[in-house]
Parts: structure tokens; sequence; C-alpha cells
């Protein structure tokens, strides 16, 4: 049999670092593990902008369809602020999004113990925090029509639609009720339905939806509240279900309560595919981080992360996504750190390359 196929996109910045250090891990598993993958990469962003001319080239684009999972480090970057909107480096990521169907994207937020303290939350709080939130991706407002900037009255109008069909919710919802039947079976479904006729259908839907998961305890909150109670209390949830714009904005408050966005990965899935695979992207939360770019300052533990949530929901390797896990919970606990993560007199500050090293090491003791 083949080995399972992965398309590498680094992107800009320090996803371009980061990504090399997931190279390491992957070779890890080859020599050790006997685990295999064949590896492509590709551009992305304002790589692929400063070769093409557009920052998603359709050969990319193609490859992307027909790999097994696509790995993305990050996009965008001050020397492409100027650009036309069509063309600026996340218009490619958004591409990558929509064209491979990628409705539901999974962004967990956990809080290793070593770092409880850095969270700006009281420690008891996050300490053991374990959330998923599972956001709808390739509907809402950031792809509803019509949209745009247009003249009127003598005015400039700015308009975006919030839009969203039934069975859009559905497939999302069902992601979201299957994830909750693999963890402790409570879902919290957020919307704003008591003002968006479209979080009307929202928590219409996803209730209809409960019938078939009888076992999931469903609740559901006004996105706004949910943002305050995720502040408050953050551990009544376990997994969280919203729309596009709601999700990117509670998803990343989630992140926050961990203490770095350099620790949290994410996973955007899509259909099955003929292998019984899902369409699959998997990148880091943090984005290129330009103020830090080539000066091996980058935190590889997010976008490491990633590639676990691929071996974990791409590669059957649950087992495997667990043992990485663990060896980077060993590395923070004995005090490694990079420079973000710094905090008192008994860590250790290392280059980006440098964690990669403690985590092969602890991969190494785990065997």
């Amino acid at each position: 049999m083949s080995n399972p196929s992965l398309l590498i996109l680094p992107g800009d910045g320090i996803g371009q670092e980061v990504m090399a250090e997931v190279r390491r891990v992957i070779d890890w598993f080859g020599a050790k593990r006997d685990i295999h993958f064949d590896v492509s990469e590709d551009l992305v962003g304002g790589a692929a902008y400063d070769k093409h001319g557009t920052p998603l080239h359709d050969d990319t684009m193609a490859k992307a369809q027909e790999v097994d999972a696509v790995l993305l480090g990050a996009v965008g970057g001050p020397a492409y602020d100027d650009l036309d909107f069509s063309v600026k480096p996340e218009r490619g990521l958004l591409r990558l999004r929509k064209e491979m169907d990628l409705f539901a994207n999974l962004r967990p937020a956990q809080c290793f113990d070593a770092l409880a303290d850095f969270s700006s939350l009281k420690k008891e709080l996050v300490a053991g925090l374990d959330i998923m939130i599972v956001r709808e991706l390739t509907s809402g407002v950031y792809f509803g029509e019509p949209r745009g900037i247009h003249m009127e009255d003598n005015m400039r109008v700015g308009i975006n639609t919030q839009r969203y069909t039934e069975a859009e919710i559905e497939r999302g919802a069902r992601a979201a009720f299957d994830m909750a039947m693999k963890r402790s079976k409570k879902l919290c479904s957020m919307e704003k339905a008591n003002v968006m006729e479209s979080g009307i259908l929202w928590r219409d839907v996803v209730t209809e939806v409960h019938a078939d998961y009888p076992e999931v305890e469903l609740s559901h909150m006004y996105a706004d509240n949910g943002a305050m109670q995720l502040v408050r209390a953050p551990k009544q949830f376990d997994v969280i279900y919203t729309d596009n714009l709601f999700g990117d904005i509670l998803s990343d408050c989630a992140a926050m309560l961990t203490g770095s966005l350099g620790m949290l990965p994410s996973a955007s899935l899509g259909a099955p595919m003929a292998n019984g695979r899902p369409k699959a992207m998997y990148e880091p939360v943090h984005g290129s981080a330009p103020d830090i770019t080539g000066q091996g300052k980058a935190n590889p533990i997010a976008c490491i992360l990633s590639f676990a949530m691929a071996l974990r929901y791409s590669f059957d390797q649950g087992d495997e996504a667990a043992r990485i896990e663990a060896a980077i919970e060993k590395v923070l606990a004995d005090g490694v750190r990079t420079g973000d993560l710094l905090g008192d007199e008994d860590t250790v500050g290392v280059s980006t390359s440098g964690m990669t090293d403690a985590i092969l090491a602890a991969l190494d003791a785990s065997l």
C-alpha cells in the first residue's frame, strides 16, 4: 500500500520556521515508528503572491484536493498590507477552506498544567481546561452574498451578508455532536437567536439534529453570553458549536485562556473522500508573527500539535497523537520554554529548533 500523502504549505513569516520543525517530527515517526508519509511542499499566501501574483496558484489548489491532508503554517505580513483585497495572502487560505469544503473547524483550547500560570485568568479557573470549539467554516458572513463596498446616497456603504442554509448548519452540527460523543457527551450551541433570523434557524436545526444524539446533553447560549462565560467559568464547557463569525471570535478568546497562541493547533475537516479519510487541513492558530521572523524565537508547539491532530483525525493514529501530546507535556513540565513562555527562574529559554530537540528527546524516551 502507498503511504498517506501530505501537502505542506509553510506560507509566510514564522510559518516557514515552525513547519521545518514539523518536518523533523514527521521524519522521527518514519525512522522510529515506521509511520511514513509521502510529503510534498508548495507555496501559499504572500510567498505564492511573490512568485505567481496570486496567493494560491491553481496547481497548488489541485494538489490540495488530491492529498490525504494539508499542513499549513501561516500567511500574511506587512509587506502585503497594500495589496488589493482580492490578492491578499489571507485569500489563499480562504480559497483552500472554501474549495476543499472544509466546513468543520476544530479548535481545541487545552491548558497544559505547566502553563496554567500563563493564563490571564486565575490558575484555578484554567488548570485542566480542555474545550473543543467546532466552528462552521465555509458559510456565514465571511462568504455570504451580496457583499462589498458601494456608493449609496453619496456615501460609501459596506455590506456583508450573514447567510446559512439548513444543510450547512446540519452538517456542522453532526460533526459537533460526533465530537461530543467521543468526549463527555456535552454540547453547547452558541448563536444570536434573540436578534438574528440566522440564529433562529441555527437553534432550530441544532435542536432537530439532537434527536439523533439523545445521549448528548445539549444546551443553547447566546454568543455574547458565551464570550462572558468563557472568561468567567470556562470549564463549564466541553464542546461548543457555533457559526463562522462567532467561532472566529470565541475560539480566539478561548485560546488566550491557555496562556499562549503559540500552543494551539486546529483542524479543518470536510466530507469523506473515496478512501474514507476526510478532506482535511491542519494549521496552528497563531499568525505569521513578522516581528520575530527569522530570529529562532517562534514556538513550534502549535504546529507540531497540528500534525498530532492530523494523526488523530486523518490517519487513525490516535495513540501516536497522544504520544506527541505527552512528550510536549513532559518538556513543559521540565521547564523548557521558548521566549513566549518564559516566566520564572525555573524555566530554560530555548530556540525554535531547541524546543523541537527537547520534544524529540521526549519522544525517544517514550519508546
